[in-house]
């Protein structure tokens, strides 16, 4: 799947500077109003438009593919036995009370205070920091997510979580709750730009991936072949599957939306781009010398330096486009990560 030139690219070569002013801390104020840089595949082009321009950018038959998954208020504030602060950040259950999260700063055997008779026990460690839960007071936290629990901004968003993140960090057609961190590519879509689509004939097929933290994990070794993707379980209805192979076989174009809906379609695609429904753990690392299956294009946003994501999109445009695209939309004052802009590669 990978060429084996690819195998000598290095962490330094998906580097670039990026001025921290132009990480985006709020939303745009309309969610199609984001800018929207095209960058054409082949040669390098690009243009500059607003996110509700993609209804010119399209072609009637051209089928998107959604990642329908819903961020949970996985984020819970916990007090040490001492009295000091602590957090926990729910990544998935693991069974009964049991879950596994990031716990900053405590080991095994201590007791958390979540609220009044909950309590939360570090019962063992994993890799990559990660602590097993145990929950006391409660049948189910889960149910108490609601109450307790905040919506997990990223971290280089620098402001605590406001009651409008509830809404803005979710995608307008997000339905199937399990993720740690929202598809954000898909922010930009309102209800009535999915109506003005549909009616000019743009076809859409939703897929289901859990973002988790193997999406944002940071790529620690030096030769990027050596670094391995942590699971994110999705799944793809036989309707979807149906639709994607049907405008696959009449050559209309499969568009992503964002990077976890590339991810997806391509773990579940055969070696002739056919999308075989079902579901499972996905840990397919996607860089430049990979061959795609089933992608014909890619809505997505502006991606951190030496992440695995731009480290997709580089393989999907080429290292240089992407990186000269980048160089441009820092001059031009794009706005980066996930309440940012976003890009459209065709």
């Amino acid at each position: 799947m990978i060429a084996s030139a690819a195998e000598h690219l290095r962490l330094s070569d998906f580097d670039y500077d990026l001025p921290e002013p132009l990480i985006a801390q709020e939303p745009c104020p309309h969610r199609d109003g984001s800018r929207l840089m095209v960058l054409d595949r082949r040669s390098g082009a690009l243009d500059h438009r607003v996110f509700s321009d993609l209804e010119y950018l399209l072609v009637p038959g051209d089928l998107l593919v959604l990642n329908d998954t819903k961020v949970y208020p996985c984020r819970l504030s916990a007090k040490k036995p001492g009295g000091g602060k602590a957090e926990i950040f729910l990544l998935s259950q693991r069974g009964t009370g049991l879950w596994d999260a990031l716990v900053k700063g405590n080991g095994a055997g201590k007791r958390l205070t979540v609220s009044a008779g909950i309590e939360a026990e570090i019962v063992g460690a994993g890799a990559n920091g990660v602590r097993t839960v145990r929950f006391h007071g409660t049948d189910d936290i889960r149910k108490m997510l609601p109450e307790l629990g905040r919506i997990p901004l990223p971290p280089y968003i620098r402001r605590a979580p406001a009651d409008a993140d509830q809404e803005r960090y979710q995608t307008v057609y997000a339905s199937r709750e399990g993720a740690v961190a929202a598809p954000t590519a898909g922010l930009h879509f309102t209800r009535e730009l999915l109506q003005r689509l549909t009616a000019t004939g743009i076809e859409f097929a939703t897929i289901t991936l859990h973002v988790g933290p193997g999406t944002f994990q940071p790529v620690r070794v030096d030769k990027i072949a050596g670094h391995r993707m942590l699971p994110e379980r999705y799944s793809i209805s036989e309707e979807t599957a149906a639709r994607i192979n049907r405008a696959r076989t009449e050559g209309r174009r499969v568009i992503a939306v964002g990077t976890t809906s590339v991810r997806t379609i391509e773990t579940a695609a055969d070696d002739d781009g056919v999308i075989n429904p079902g579901g499972g753990s996905s840990e397919l690392f996607i860089y430049p010398g990979y061959r795609f299956k089933a992608t014909d294009g890619i809505i997505t946003n502006f991606h951190l330096p030496k992440s695995t994501l731009l480290m997709l999109v580089s393989a999907f445009a080429g290292r240089e486009n992407v990186l000269s695209a980048y160089r441009t939309a820092a001059e031009r004052k794009y706005r980066f990560y996930s309440y940012g802009d976003a890009m459209v590669i065709l």
